[in-house]
């Protein structure tokens, strides 16, 4: 059973926090929400509109794999400002991913504002009527109809780990450095060898390197 302390209470991280489309501006038409899921656990989301014939969702329902981040495209399909309100917004909702009757643990609101140069909002009605969006109309082979919940998704994994990366380069480079200077013969030896006598190594030289060797191997056992 899902804490009740949750239900309704988890936050959802989503950037932007509004969007504001333009009329004169075609770039503006088409826009990126970034849904990113922090949590040990996969969410399913869906994204809901308080006036959804104006607006296409790219993937208005699906699932964010834990500590990954999801791309939603929303378009503006209804340029006419006469339709617009400064009150239209979409509405996130997020649940824990693969659980029967699980309730809303989070919402997240978005203000959706239509401008025809300038953000200036245009006034209107409030309303807390949310629908579904509907998403573009998407064929599979043959013709059919693909639910847009199962087709693939690009997810991003966030957050400072990222994965065992292994040494670092320069730590291994410095070891190897270490070691070459171990092999190179002790000052004062006679043995015959094909170093040159003024590149010989004091003693004491080698005890500080046969040091420094020790704590790089160190280091690069605990990162590998």
């Amino acid at each position: 059973m899902q804490p009740s302390w949750l239900d309704g209470q988890l936050p959802v991280f989503v950037f932007p926090q509004s969007l504001t489309f333009y009329v004169a501006d075609q770039s503006t038409h088409k826009q990126i929400v970034t849904l990113c899921n922090p949590y040990e656990f996969h969410i399913s989301y869906s994204v809901l509109c308080n006036n959804p014939s104006c607006f296409t969702v790219d993937s208005p329902k699906g699932v964010v794999r834990a500590k990954c981040s999801l791309d939603i495209i929303i378009t503006r399909i209804n340029l006419s400002l006469s339709d617009a309100s400064e009150r239209d917004r979409f509405r996130i909702l997020i649940s824990e991913d693969g659980k029967r009757k699980v309730p809303v643990l989070g919402r997240k609101d978005i203000p959706a504002i239509l401008a025809s140069g300038a953000p200036e909002p245009r006034g209107g009605s409030d309303s807390d009527h949310f629908e579904s969006v509907h998403a573009p109309t998407r064929s599979a082979v043959g013709g059919a109809a693909t639910d847009s919940r199962y087709l693939p998704q690009r997810q991003q994994p966030f957050g400072p780990y990222q994965g065992n990366t292994g040494p670092s380069l320069l730590l291994v480079a410095a070891a190897v450095i270490c070691l070459a200077g171990l092999l190179v013969p002790t000052e004062g030896d006679r043995t015959p060898s094909i170093i040159p006598s003024y590149m010989h190594l004091n003693p004491n030289i080698k005890i500080v390197v046969a040091y420094v060797l020790g704590l790089l191997t160190y280091a690069i056992l605990r990162t590998g």
